[in-house]
């Protein structure tokens, strides 16, 4: 199993949850963030995602590792990356530096499922049947041919990125241990909603 280091830049992004397996296209403008990503790019090419927490500079415990899987710089001085995530990691501490940007050392121990090279199968019939009827409810459209080709973790982190629910649910989501847990958890607030909108019309009626 490859190793990761375990201090990183990271990139403190509000609304932005990203999982393994899945895929995060980024246009960078801000100064400080052109740095990081023109370091990473010229280093490993890795780039620590979290979320902020709302207020002061404290940012949730655990974020998402990803490489630079795409970049290009357009002429008015931007750059378009594309992260492709790795493992998720835990925020052990902030590294003081002279840099625009954060650096913080981290800890990859209670993700080593992220890094497992042999595939793992779970049952998620139920939570894609479910993700159908409640991505349709809000009006969004996802390829479920092209969905259907991705392996089992791909598609469960996949549907937990893009699921409209808010950015709080989506951190439960992350800090989930393990895939099956994950499965349960994005079911029991799929169907939370489901609920709601059901109630809701019924008692409008």
């Amino acid at each position: 199993m490859k190793n990761y280091p375990d201090l990183i830049p990271v990139f403190p992004l509000n609304g932005v949850i990203y999982f393994p397996k899945t895929n995060l296209p980024l246009n960078i403008f801000e100064q400080r963030y052109l740095n990081l990503v023109n370091d990473a790019f010229n280093n490993n090419k890795l780039i620590g995602m979290v979320q902020p927490e709302k207020k002061g500079d404290a940012v949730y415990r655990i974020g998402c590792l990803g490489k630079i899987s795409d970049f290009q710089k357009s002429r008015d001085g931007r750059i378009l990356v594309n992260l492709t995530g790795i493992t998720r990691f835990e925020v052990l501490s902030e590294i003081q530096n002279e840099k625009m940007y954060r650096e913080f050392k981290v800890s990859y121990k209670n993700f080593l499922e992220d890094l497992s090279l042999k595939s793992l199968q779970i049952d998620s019939k139920n939570l894609i049947k479910k993700a159908k009827i409640f991505l349709n409810k809000n009006g969004l459209i996802l390829n479920w041919k092209e969905f259907e080709r991705l392996d089992c973790a791909q598609q469960i982190n996949t549907l937990a990125m893009i699921a409209p629910i808010t950015n709080e649910e989506k951190q439960k989501l992350l800090e989930t241990i393990t895939l099956i847990e994950r499965v349960r958890t994005l079911e029991s607030i799929m169907s939370f909603y489901l609920y709601e909108g059901n109630f809701y019309n019924q008692t409008v009626q």
